[in-house]
């Protein structure tokens, strides 16, 4: 989850909010790519989530980081939050998993460059204090009693707040995972384009990367558990935003939604104000009863809109957000994915093309198919596993048009980092079913073997 943002002057008008999305468009040439995923740490002997703090924690893991390869602490109260360096942040989610946010780079060689030297650094600290990471969409055996508590005050108001508009925020909170990829767009319309592939497309990116089959140490029904546990977290936030496909989709429009998204907080002095369940909109008039009289800046915008949690979502960029976390080659598969649709313009027309005619109840029937079937769902008529062959046919042909090469030229094009998703395809198995497979056949039900064969 994001770090608190800074500056931004005061927001005197509904104008400056989709300004401030607005000011998102860049001409193509600067248009880059951002990965972020995210990890469970455990201690290696005893199979047990991380600390906080200690000799084998996650403060320990990020403390090497900042001293063996040159990383800059973020703190929070004095508690050592995260790291940057070189445009890229590594954070900590509620549950203590940790989490690289990337930096916004040209092209998937790099970014595939940069995840791979990200978990080289993180094994190199974790293997001299008995510590591994493993890739799931869910924890697939610790109990929310089990998991820690990081010390970040968004959490904690966060936390509190869960089970006043949902059943699952907890889990999503401190036991899931999930890789995503963030993308810009060019303008106005351009931006709606790709937002309305990027929803109706987002239950195909949570089939082909159905990894979290398994939850309190048993089989849980479905193939993306990650992606069930966010259909009954809050709905005021949640989902597939049907009005984007309406008529008059635009940067006012998404600001309108927003604004009804209720708020967690505003950040003042190096603190988290509860404004739990509060309305921006009141903000705006000086009307909000956790800060009287004070209305808000471009900042406590910019906080406000990483607390909306849909499918797919915008800033000053464009978030895909429905692939669970995941084996290391799919950490490079899934922006490879998305930038294949989207950063080719052919692509992007015929992705549009390929989606534009489902509707709300297809696209949310999708959404839950794939949750629990993954690439044998299928809703509304349409089947997960036809879409998605689809789809990547469509992204593997943008990667070709993009030509971009990589490996000082020996590598002509992306299209390579696609081959996980191709194997997936044709074999019908994603990451879930490979699991199931392992858990009936030869592990016997011994989950616990999850680790050892499936870490980082």
């Amino acid at each position: 989850m994001s770090i608190p943002q800074s500056g931004g002057g005061p927001v005197e008008s509904f104008e400056q909010l989709a300004e401030y999305l607005s000011s998102g468009c860049k001409t193509k040439a600067d248009w880059r790519i951002g990965t972020e995923h995210e990890k469970f740490g455990y201690c290696k002997d005893t199979l047990k989530p991380l600390p906080y703090d200690g000799e084998r924690s996650i403060k320990a893991v990020m403390e090497g980081l900042q001293q063996r390869f040159g990383w800059t602490p973020v703190l929070e109260a004095g508690n050592l939050i995260g790291l940057e360096k070189d445009g890229a942040n590594v954070s900590l989610e509620p549950g203590g998993q940790l989490e690289l946010s990337g930096a916004p780079l040209e092209n998937i060689h790099q970014t595939c460059d940069e995840v791979n030297v990200h978990l080289r650094e993180v094994r190199s600290v974790s293997d001299d204090i008995g510590v591994k990471f493993i890739g799931l969409g869910a924890a697939p055996i610790w109990s929310h009693e089990q998991m820690p508590v990081m010390p970040k005050g968004r959490y904690k108001l966060m936390t509190d707040y869960m089970d006043r508009v949902g059943t699952h925020g907890k889990q999503m909170m401190y036991r899931t995972c999930t890789v995503q990829v963030n993308l810009d767009f060019g303008s106005e319309s351009d931006m709606v384009k790709k937002l309305r592939v990027a929803l109706a497309l987002q239950p195909v990116a949570t089939a082909l990367f159905a990894n979290s089959p398994f939850f309190d140490g048993k089989v849980n029904g479905h193939k993306s558990w990650r992606s069930r546990v966010w259909r009954d977290l809050d709905s005021a936030r949640t989902g597939m935003l049907p009005f984007v496909f309406e008529d008059g989709m635009g940067f006012e429009r998404y600001v309108d939604y927003a604004l009804d998204v209720p708020m967690y907080f505003v950040y003042r002095d190096g603190k988290y104000v509860d404004a739990l369940g509060q309305s921006f909109r009141d903000f705006l008039q000086g009307r909000l009863p956790a800060l009287p009289g004070e209305t808000p800046t471009l900042s406590d915008w910019a906080d406000h809109l990483t607390t909306a949690f849909p499918e797919a979502r915008i800033k000053q960029y464009m978030e895909m957000r429905g692939a669970d976390g995941g084996p290391w080659r799919r950490l490079c598969a899934l922006p490879a994915f998305w930038v294949g649709l989207m950063y080719d313009g052919s692509a992007l027309d015929a992705a549009w093309d390929l989606v534009k005619g489902l509707d709300a109840e297809t696209r949310e029937g999708l959404r839950v198919a794939a949750s629990e079937d993954g690439l044998q769902g299928e809703a509304g008529g349409v089947k997960l596993r036809d879409l998605a062959a689809r789809a990547v046919e469509i992204s593997h042909a943008g990667l070709a048009a993009r030509a971009m090469p990589g490996a000082g030229g020996l590598v002509p094009d992306e299209t390579h980092f696609l081959n996980a998703l191709s194997e997936t395809l044709e074999s019908g198995k994603t990451p879930a079913d490979e699991l199931l497979e392992r858990y009936h056949g030869d592990w016997n039900g011994d989950l616990s073997r999850i680790y050892g064969e499936y870490s980082y």
